[in-house]
């Protein structure tokens, strides 16, 4: 079934529309306690005496979510009787409400991530707070158990709604604006050219980049135009990469967040300006099985996506973009390449259409930083 995509005009009615069609009498609002500075507050503030649907709030999670939170979430969601669940935010938010909705008819004898899944259609909206990781539109989320890093994936933890509303982004600082806007960019390109992209995937990327530079300007000035085209823009992003997963360019970019704390979106960039090109440059370490001449092929569409006559041209107005939004770019000690390299997941580097060793790897990362 295809997501449907909810406005948040006239009072947020399309999502008592929904709520209706679920027939839910308690639905659970997962959402940090930021989400009091929003409008949909107010929504949510006046639900029960407009139409006797009770919410019931959790914001018991952090960024980097723990699976002791999930498990909070979902004794929530049983206590209170809960048929259905609201996410508000950003990834950590989804990324627990995924969870909840994914564990919620599952036993709590024995740890969820431990158990076989069983799917559930409890129904599950999702209003993203920013216009960047397109979590809504992926059945992807990360937790961490005991320390660790937990990648959960199941078509149940996909939302059957999205809620794109652009007074949501209206606070957003300006550097969260610029890392955001790019984690959404990164995301259709590295769609784009993934060994697992398809004609479906290649559309929504395609999409999304058109959208990205038409309301580039009008997001970064706080438009709500710009607002709009933007989270439109994130979601189709999120949907190639739902398809697709990402690839190099993400694998690189996690431990530069860490190390250096750039944002997510902002490291993206700095990995991919220098990423793309060296692939362009090296047609001849091709591993995608669909062959170099599909890679070249692909490149030319993805550069015409942009908006540009040839890839090479593509690849440079992705770089002009990244060096006229002024983002700071990392000064790494000579002992953090080694780090960098080895914080590399192969799996992602499987998605590659380009194969990257350890020495291209530390190649790269001389060129990323300074």
């Amino acid at each position: 079934m295809a997501q449907r995509i909810l406005s948040a005009e006239n009072g947020y009615c399309q999502v008592d529309a929904w709520l209706a069609e679920t027939g839910a009498k308690s639905v659970l609002v997962v959402a940090g306690r930021s989400m009091r500075r929003l409008e949909i507050s107010a929504y949510f503030d006046t639900l029960f005496a407009r139409t006797g649907v009770k919410p019931v709030f959790f914001s018991d999670f952090s960024p980097n979510p723990r699976y002791e939170s999930v498990t909070a979430g979902v004794r929530a969601f049983r206590g209170n009787g809960c048929d259905a669940i609201i996410a508000v935010g950003g990834g950590s938010a989804m990324d627990v409400a995924k969870c909840i909705k994914l564990f919620g008819n599952m036993p709590d004898t024995a740890c969820y991530l431990k158990q076989e899944i069983v799917p559930n259609a409890i129904p599950f909206l999702a209003m993203p707070t920013t216009a960047g990781t397109g979590s809504e539109a992926t059945h992807f989320a990360v937790i961490y158990y005991e320390g660790t890093k937990q990648s959960v994936a199941h078509d149940s933890c996909l939302p059957d709604a999205v809620l794109l509303d652009p007074a949501a982004l209206a606070t957003l600082p300006l550097y969260q604006r610029k890392a955001t806007m790019l984690d959404a960019l990164c995301h259709a390109i590295e769609s784009f050219w993934s060994v697992k992209s398809t004609g479906e995937s290649e559309a929504y990327a395609a999409e999304a980049i058109g959208l990205f530079w038409q309301h580039k300007d009008g997001y970064l000035a706080n438009t709500a135009a710009g607002n709009a085209g933007m989270l439109r823009a994130a979601n189709l992003a999120g949907k190639a990469i739902n398809l697709t997963q990402t690839t190099a360019g993400h694998a690189m970019c996690y431990k530069i967040t860490t190390l250096y704390g750039a944002a997510h979106g902002h490291a993206a960039a700095l990995v991919n300006r220098r990423l793309w090109p060296w692939m362009l440059a090296h047609p001849e370490r091709c591993v995608d099985p669909r062959g170099e001449a599909c890679l070249q092929a692909m490149f030319a569409r993805l550069g015409a996506a942009m908006g540009c006559g040839s890839a090479q041209a593509g690849a440079e107005k992705f770089a002009a973009l990244v060096e006229s939004l002024e983002l700071s770019v990392p000064r790494a000690a000579p002992v953090d390449f080694a780090l960098l390299r080895a914080s590399v997941n192969a799996v992602r580097l499987k998605n590659n259409p380009v194969a990257l060793d350890e020495d291209a790897l530390e190649a790269l990362y001389r060129q990323i930083l300074r």
